[in-house]
């Protein structure tokens, strides 16, 4: 369940309990009289089923203006008007997009922060030494330690939204991110060859490592399927999830690669390299977009009457 916390206009303490009213899924409400002191209103307290939350806050957007609306989640709630509330909502709450903390969420991934970029060039570093070492397992570390995936679902949710702000932020993140992490891992490749460390035949790996550079069919089909898992690991809350989905593309590692032979001349494997953090990148877009569209428009809406 979720918990609501609002503060309303004194004039208009009627307006959202009669939406509250309204509503299926709503329990425990509490009503403070004048308890507001910023801003200056009535606070409402109330537990909602999660399948409700959209229809409500839909309702009472307004207070966003005039007052305050925050959610929170409930971690656990025991109370028979709880299940109950749980009950007479429609739809299953494993199933439910709550669109605005949706919103929040990747509005916050699609930022640029040094925190970011210094995680995508660590990623990149350790992605880049799995090449030259010929070892899958620093690879497959540099995709867990990637946070690419945030700007990536931030242009998703822009995309079909038609928020075009959102999308240039994060494309911006997403380029300026990738060109800094292949920047220091060039740099550091290069120091490295210069020291004797590492050469040419470091880019003779073998058939594990050789998919990075090896874009297909099946680099096109592993980047749609985890497009479209990425997106259910952040609505559905499932992180372990996410885990998996960086597992299974090869973004960061093709970024590394490509710093890594552009350091030691190889640039008929910097090709490769590129064109498969591109198909990887295109793959994800295609199939996280529409994963949301099919939430949006096919799965059993949030808030809906049952009677609908």
């Amino acid at each position: 369940m979720l918990h609501l916390r609002m503060i309303s206009p004194s004039s208009r303490t009627d307006e959202v309990m009669a939406v509250l009213a309204d509503c299926l899924g709503i329990t425990n409400i509490i009503v403070l009289p004048g308890a507001g002191r910023g801003p200056v209103g009535d606070v409402i307290l109330c537990d909602l089923a999660r399948e409700s939350a959209n229809e409500v806050i839909g309702r009472l957007k307004w207070l966003e203006d005039e007052g305050s609306i925050a959610v929170e989640s409930i971690d656990l709630a025991l109370s028979k008007g709880a299940r109950e509330a749980v009950e007479e909502a429609p739809g299953e709450p494993e199933d439910t997009v709550v669109w605005e903390e949706l919103a929040q969420t990747v509005v916050s991934g699609s930022r640029m922060t040094w925190a970011y970029l210094a995680f995508l060039a660590i990623a990149t570093q350790l992605a880049g030494i799995g090449v030259a070492q010929n070892s899958p397992i620093l690879i497959v570390g540099a995709m867990v330690l990637g946070p690419e995936f945030g700007p990536i679902a931030a242009i998703c949710f822009g995309l079909l939204r038609g928020r075009w702000h959102l999308i240039t932020t994060s494309l911006r993140t997403l380029v300026v991110g990738f060109t800094f992490a292949i920047a220091v891992t060039f740099a550091c490749a290069l120091v490295s060859s210069w020291l004797g460390w590492i050469g040419p035949e470091n880019l003779q790996v073998n058939e594990e490592v050789r998919f990075i550079v090896t874009p297909d069919k099946w680099s096109m089909i592993v980047a749609l399927l985890a497009g479209g898992a990425g997106v259910l690991s952040i609505t559905g809350g499932k992180s372990t999830s996410l885990v998996g989905v960086f597992i299974s593309v090869t973004t960061v590692p093709a970024a590394g690669y490509a710093a890594v032979a552009m350091a030691l001349g190889g640039w008929k494997e910097v090709a490769g390299a590129v064109a498969q953090l591109g198909v990887n990148i295109l793959g994800m877009l295609i199939a996280g977009t529409v994963t949301l569209l099919i939430q949006r428009e096919l799965w059993p809406q949030v808030g809906r009457r049952s009677s609908v």
